[in-house]
């Protein structure tokens, strides 16, 4: 079953300003497994993507039939009441044309082919890794989108800020030319606050990377504050690793944080 990932410039460049935001794949998860669902979702937001997750078809078919739309469907076959072969010829019927995924334990030549005729995309065993789930996510997406503007302004592929290398082509990061292995999400934090280097980034700022603009989380109005916490923990837990020495993300009390020069 897919587990839940722990893990997963030129020199004297130009000011820059904060990486302009690409466009957030969107995912609707419906399967009836609580716990399987929000260990997934949780995998998925801290890959990058928009999550909204449904424990049944019905759900789903009101979501979109109240005009909300997403890139891709996660969609699981057994499920009670509507399985997952219905929910899908159900929105064929509504001409609904987004991409299904088929994620399941049934791993049947059968069933892979009633998805595929029915038209799904793809066809994928909870067994299989989460990477490879989300590789399959971003071919099946790139698909759908409209081209790039080449007008829109787009950050540099590599930029140098002291010891840290920004690897926008490739979403990763170097510290003193050791690879950090941080994902995605991860990425763009560690880029929105090096970019701003000595200036204060909000809680809100940061956890907006995550799920989107005014999206609430946690107990209280306040609650996402924990949740940028535990990314930032994990993030200097990953330079240490490769530098003990590393203290470039500080703590503003009650704020956020800031990226220190050097």
């Amino acid at each position: 079953m897919i587990q839940v990932n722990q893990q997963t410039l030129s020199p004297n460049p130009a000011p820059l300003g904060p990486a302009p935001a690409m466009p957030r794949v969107r995912i609707l998860v419906v399967d009836d497994d609580d716990e399987f669902r929000e260990s997934l979702s949780l995998n998925l937001m801290d890959e990058g993507f928009a999550v909204t997750t449904f424990a049944n078809g019905p759900a789903v078919l009101e979501h979109l039939a109240a005009g909300e739309s997403a890139d891709v469907i996660l969609l699981d076959w057994r499920m009670p009441g509507m399985n997952g072969l219905e929910v899908l010829r159900e929105l064929r019927q509504r001409g609904v044309m987004t991409p299904v995924i088929f994620l399941t334990a049934l791993s049947d030549d059968i069933y892979e082919e009633a998805a595929l005729a029915g038209g799904a995309v793809d066809f994928i065993d909870k067994s299989r890794r989460l990477s490879i789930l989300v590789r399959r996510i971003e071919l099946i997406a790139e698909g759908q989108r409209p081209l790039p503007d080449p007008s829109q302004q787009q950050p540099p592929p590599q930029v140098r800020l002291g010891a840290l290398e920004l690897r926008f082509d490739i979403n990763r990061a170097f510290w003193k030319g050791s690879a950090i292995d941080l994902t995605l999400t991860e990425f763009r934090m560690v880029s929105q606050l090096a970019l701003k280097p000595g200036e204060d980034v909000s809680y809100r700022e940061l956890y907006d990377l995550v799920h989107g603009k005014d999206f609430l989380a946690g107990s209280g109005a306040d609650g996402y504050r924990a949740n940028v916490r535990t990314f930032i923990k994990r993030i200097r837990k990953k330079f240490r690793d490769a530098d003990p020495e590393f203290d470039q993300v500080r703590n503003y009390a009650g704020f956020g944080y800031q990226w220190i020069p050097g």
